[in-house]
This record gives C-alpha cells, structure tokens and sequence, in this order.
C-alpha cells in the first residue's frame, strides 16, 4: 500500500479521514487560502472537481495561515469563503502547517517525493500535488498554475 494510503487528515468539522478512502482515485491535493491573491482558483478546482468526480478525480483542500496569514479564519469562516463565496464541493479539511517542524503528514510526505524548486519547501498558497490511482504522486504545480492548466495531467493520470 502506497504510504500516502496510511497517512489521515481532520476535516474541517473535526473528524478524522483515511487517505485510504480515496485508493484508486485520482487525487489533487492543494494547500489553500481565504484571503490569497490565488484564492479565486478554488472556482477552477471546483470545475475540475465536477467535470472528472465520475471518473474518479477529488480535490482535496488543506487551508493554510503559514503564508501572509491569509487564512486567519476559523472552521466557520472557512467553510463559508469555501461553500458560499466559491461553491466548493470536494472535501475541505482543518487548518494545517505545510512547512517548518510541525508540517503536517501529508505535505511531509508529498515534499519529499516531490520537492520543487526550493528543495521541499512550500513557495505560497496554492502550491498543488498531484497523486495516481496507485497513492504515488506524480506532479507538482506552483500556486501560479491555474487549475485548467492542470487538466492534461490529469486526464493523463487516469
């Protein structure tokens, strides 16, 4: 089993989710942010999101204060910039560090199999993994790349 299979996450309302229950989809994972000059990508992630669900694709936000403390929000706030300001249907998870000594699992994870340009660090907001079926990533986006610039790679990933 892929190790990113055996990592978990809290969702925005508290409970904890097994990244085993997205085994054999297509999975992006992006760090995210209410108040960030990429926030309006949530609007394109979620056009991905509905065009290829069927086929097996979920996006996975993880909102994130590390970066100009663009997410000061509670769980609250962040689900209504998320529901109500974009629309947002794929699953929202809690608040979380994605650099520094307390990182969370899962971007632990996806820097050291995809480090980037600053050797395994987050530049920004928006920063985007993208996973295979098989739990291994494939590809990472800057926060400058648009979510419809994304499309090829994952229609070559499923």
């Amino acid at each position: 089993m892929s190790p990113f299979y055996q990592l978990t996450a809290s969702s925005l309302n508290g409970q904890l989710v097994p990244m085993a229950d997205y085994a054999g989809k297509v999975v992006l994972v992006v760090n995210t942010a209410s108040h960030c000059g990429f926030t309006p990508q949530y609007a394109g992630l979620e056009t991905l999101y509905k065009k290829y669900a069927d086929q097996g694709l979920v996006v996975l936000g993880f909102p994130c204060n590390q970066f100009g403390k663009q997410e000061p929000g509670d769980a609250d706030e962040i689900a209504q910039t998320c529901h109500i300001n974009y629309g947002v249907s794929f699953p929202m998870f809690g608040k979380v560090n994605v650099n520094g000594s307390s990182t969370h699992p899962i971007f632990h994870y996806l820097k050291g199999e995809l480090p980037g340009v600053l050797g395994g660090r987050i530049k920004w907001n928006f920063t985007k993994f993208l996973i295979g079926r098989d739990g291994k990533p494939i590809k990472r986006f800057a926060p400058t790349t648009t979510p419809e610039k994304m499309e090829a790679a994952i229609l070559a990933a499923f």
